[in-house]
């Protein structure tokens, strides 16, 4: 009988290494001067088979070998490096001798030595069963001794990996881009010839670019075509290059920290990147997508069976003028409205009434809550609501206990000029007594308050980082997000059950790494349905729809202004993890038994919205939708909206692509049962009310 190849060889005679997943085969070859050189990365095939790659140059000016797995700078290379180094002679780049190989289940290590100097590194591989996704990250090694006098090595790039994508006719970049209250906005353009730089120098992720890039040839669809995709696993700055030579060869190379860093490697250190991950499928965007969702339920998420909450949120209803008794009320008005954790926003804590005072000092506010915050925990306990605060610990005011007992600890060089943003200075978390003492301020907070949720929020990006008590000022950008991820992985081994949102003036601190120890993300500040729409569109490219986190609020919309119906703002949240975010008490008892009817609808869809397979549908005049199926095709969900009408016009039916044709289904809100090859060809007629604003929620069960 035919057996499986293993997921994971290397050919001893072909210098070859080979990562099989179910749709694609990724292979390695270690070229005559000792580099790894990509071979394939793509439909599945006998890689050994393959001749040596070379480039498409014939010219004495190129390097004709095949791409490296790390770029490096020596011989004649001449795109960007992705590893960069210099050694205490002032010698350049690293010249590798391949010493080996390991293979432990799904890992592969590809192990280097330089050919002169104490310098180690292994490329790393991994690879899970039932997923496409291929996990890549880079450890590089001082080999050398302090008795040896060998010096420290600088280090001025290390990214986590190299891709290469095939030649192909055209090549097509898919990335995200925005601001504030603009986040994930979709971008498919033609890759230049040229190097395309996607960055933050924020010390955050961002809000402004994403580290996830998918390229095709320019023809892929929703369902159709080859997709190469890549997401960086890193909480901080970080950049990506891209580079389409002029002869047909695309390459991209990504890692955390931005340009003009530089940190010393010490003798025996070791320097461990973050995962860089990629995948290939024929199926198009959607199906990118889809397994990049299954990706980060099966390997990044803490929790990814747990249904996420309905929550309320005070934010909007109160603003900074929060007290016991306002809360209350407001919690007995949510825990109405089905609200399974309600979550206190800014302005609880220290001289906190407004954004210029306070922050850093993490005890309750007397005037607002003069016997703490346990009263108001047990209010909430007491209607079987979880309770969430919002914190964000991070940062501090000038104006704040915090600060004038510790001016030292936040990011500051004493040469220049403070930069306030928001009235906010950033804590230097890459100093261990800050990160333990944020630690210990947090785990405080959550056990005497029986706190079940934190809101983490993180207003501002880093500035002034001149000064640090490492000696190397530039490794802040890694150690403080290290120390974050720490904490947060602390609190959550420290305190079971607890749950973490991510979150960052809306959106700014989005990837996989943070997701790694959160349960859900804040995807913007901006809760206009109509804006919502395109902002989670493009959350979803990476991002599976449980871990975005999707307010109702008022309308008027507090940012936007625009006026739009309670059912309208209620379908765009629930695509993703519901919450609330208005003042009820100013609600109409209409509005309240409305909002009601619709979180309990919510939770009948919630198991297909927060576990299903996403497809992502576009119709006619303005028409959009999400569809969630079962991954067993018993039950699906389908929220459409049409935000404008255009002549009054009915918009054509919508098509299903992801029913069965030999299958039939039926509406349990209407009783009607559809056969699949007609939702699936013709489309399905959503009858949506005239006007702006339209939406409909559609269930389908499947009955034969």
């Amino acid at each position: 009988m035919p057996t499986t190849p293993p997921a994971v060889s290397f050919d001893t005679d072909h210098g070859t290494a080979v990562l099989r997943t179910p749709n694609s085969v990724y292979a390695v070859r270690v070229g005559a001067d000792g580099s790894p050189r990509h071979v394939h990365w793509g439909p599945p095939l006998d890689a050994l088979e393959l001749p040596h790659p070379h480039s498409p140059a014939d010219s004495s000016f190129e390097d004709d070998a095949a791409p490296d797995e790390l770029g490096i700078q020596t011989g004649a290379r001449f795109g960007p490096a992705g590893l960069q180094v210099r050694f205490p002679d002032g010698t350049s780049g690293a010249q590798w001798h391949f010493r080996g190989h390991r293979v432990d289940g799904g890992e592969l290590r590809l192990l280097l030595t330089d050919r002169h100097y104490p310098l180690a590194a292994e490329l790393c591989y991994r690879v899970r069963p039932d997923s496409d996704v291929i996990e890549r990250w880079t450890e590089l090694t001082h080999t050398g001794t302090a008795e040896s006098d060998a010096g420290p090595i600088t280090v001025l790039r290390l990214d986590s990996a190299s891709w290469t994508a095939p030649h192909l006719p055209d090549y097509r970049l898919s990335h995200l881009v925005g601001g504030w209250a603009s986040e994930f906005q979709l971008h498919r353009d033609r890759l230049p010839v040229a190097e395309t730089v996607l960055t933050s120098r924020r010390g955050l992720t961002g809000h402004h670019a994403g580290p996830w890039l998918a390229l095709d040839d320019g023809s892929a669809t929703e369902e159709q075509g080859d997709v190469w995709s890549t997401a960086l696993a890193w909480s901080g700055s970080w950049r990506i290059t891209v580079h389409r030579d002029p002869v047909g060869r695309t390459t991209w190379t990504g890692g955390f920290g931005h340009e003009g860093l530089g940190w010393a490697l010490q003798p025996g250190e070791t320097l461990h990147t973050p995962v860089f991950a990629g995948l290939y499928t024929p199926d198009g965007f959607g199906g990118a997508s889809r397994a990049w969702h299954a990706h980060v339920r099966t390997a990044v998420l803490p929790e990814p069976d747990r249904d996420r909450p309905v929550l309320y949120n005070s934010w909007e209803a109160t603003g900074f003028a929060v007290d016991q008794a306002g809360q209350c009320r407001l919690a007995d008005l949510a825990a109405g409205l089905g609200v399974e954790l309600f979550v206190l926003d800014d302005g609880w804590f220290g001289a906190r009434t407004d954004d210029r005072a306070g922050l850093g000092d993490w005890t309750p506010r007397p005037g607002a809550f003069p016997d703490g915050l346990r009263p108001l925990a047990d209010h909430v306990h007491g209607h079987g609501m979880a309770f969430g605060v919002w914190v964000e610990p991070e940062m501090v005011n000038a104006d704040s206990d915090l600060y004038r007992a510790h001016p030292d600890w936040v990011l500051h060089a004493p040469t220049r000029d403070t930069t306030e943003l928001r009235h906010q200075l950033v804590l230097d978390l890459a100093r261990p007594d800050v990160e333990e003492w944020v630690r210990a301020t947090l785990d405080r907070l959550v056990t005497e308050n029986d706190v079940d949720w934190l809101k983490w929020d993180a207003n501002r990006p880093f500035t002034d980082t001149g000064r640090s008590v490492h000696p190397d000022p530039d490794r802040r950008w890694i150690d403080h997000t290290r120390a974050v991820h720490r904490i947060m992985d602390r609190l959550r081994a420290d305190h079971p059950g607890l749950r973490i949102e991510a979150c960052a003036g809306g959106g700014g601190r989005v990837d996989l790494a943070v997701l790694a120890r959160t349960d859900q993300a804040w995807t913007s500040d901006n809760t206009d349905p109509v804006d919502r729409i395109s902002v989670q569109h493009g959350f979803s490219q990476l991002f599976p729809a449980h871990t975005m986190a999707s307010w109702v609020t008022d309308s008027p919309n507090g940012i936007t202004g625009r006026t739009t119906p309670l059912r309208f703002r209620f379908h765009v949240a629930m695509a993703g993890a519901l919450g609330l975010g208005g003042d009820l008490t100013r609600w109409t008892p209409d509005e309240l038994a409305e909002a009601a009817r619709l979180v309990a609808e919510y939770k009948r869809i919630r198991p297909l919205v927060q576990h299903g397979l996403q497809h992502r549908l576009t119709g006619h005049d303005g028409l959009t939708a999400v569809h969630y199926a079962a991954p067993d095709d018993t039950e699906h969900a389908v929220l459409a909206w049409r935000p404008t009408t255009r002549f009054g016009h009915h918009p054509a039916p919508l098509r299903l692509p992801a029913l069965h044709t030999g299958h039939r289904y039926r509406d349990p809100d209407t009783g009607r049962v559809h056969d699949g090859a007609v939702l699936r060809n013709r489309g399905i007629d959503l009858d949506l009310p005239a006007g702006d604003h339209a939406s409909r929620l559609v269930r389908l069960h499947r009955v034969g």
